[in-house]
């Protein structure tokens, strides 16, 4: 590895090769030595951005969260247009890319990672339970136009969703579902609440 070259930004870097490994061969095969490898760099640049490896994944995680905040702001927008079936199968098929069910994944296998995760503020399964409270305020919003029932339950409409997508895009050696059996779903999660 050839030392005193400059690396443009090294943590996206480090993310973005972090992210191929996740894709390739999934969260157990995520170490430091096989992220610096395939950022092509030594590993003491990993611990001269981060404390240690499991801080490199909290904000592989913390950054993935964050990214959340445009799917959310699009939803939002979205309220009060199309059909409520229809912006939520966009907003779930874009949620769940390949990535975001990988990073899933993660989280769920490293107890220190999730802990991490809870100091810096995320609660229950860290991603997923942003993407619920997005979802729970894009049904809300719906309820407020009245496209949604008034007496729906709006975070319970968005745990199901949630959980039944994820259920549908889990599954890395299939691949990502049709957009009808999305379609599908989200119909019929959302059938008794849409007005």
């Amino acid at each position: 590895m050839p030392t005193g070259v400059a690396i443009r930004d090294p943590r996206q870097q480090l993310f973005d090769a972090a992210e191929r490994i996740l894709l390739r061969t999934g969260p157990s095969a995520l170490t430091s030595r096989a992220v610096t490898a395939e950022a092509g760099c030594a590993k003491g640049v990993l611990h001269r951005h981060f404390a240690d490896f499991d801080a490199f994944l909290a904000e592989l995680v913390l950054d993935r969260i964050r990214r959340l905040a445009d799917l959310d702001g699009a939803l939002h927008e979205a309220a009060g247009t199309g059909t409520v079936a229809g912006n939520l199968t966009e907003a779930l098929t874009d949620l769940f890319d390949a990535v975001a069910i990988a990073v899933v994944g993660l989280v769920i296998t490293r107890d220190e990672l999730r802990a991490r995760l809870r100091a810096a503020g995320s609660s229950g399964i860290p991603l997923m339970t942003e993407a619920s409270a997005m979802l729970t305020g894009y049904l809300a919003a719906e309820r407020d136009l009245g496209r949604i029932a008034a007496d729906a339950d709006v975070d319970l409409l968005a745990a199901t969703l949630l959980g039944a997508a994820h259920l549908l895009f889990a599954d890395r050696e299939a691949g990502p579902p049709d957009a009808a059996a999305v379609r599908r779903t989200v119909a019929t999660v959302v059938a008794g609440a849409v007005r």
